[in-house]
């Protein structure tokens, strides 16, 4: 059985932009681990 939670509409555009955010990050985290695993990623030069 579904629950259902009454919010305000500016916090649900707020959390659905957070989410929306993380689920972005994720993405090129998981792209960066790929590259590395790959060998693209050359060491930092200072």
């Amino acid at each position: 059985m579904a629950e259902t939670v009454t919010i305000p509409k500016e916090e649900y555009k707020s959390l659905k932009k957070k989410a929306s955010f993380a689920d972005d990050v994720l993405i090129q985290l998981e792209a960066s681990l790929k590259d590395v695993e790959a060998g693209r990623i050359s060491p930092a030069v200072h």
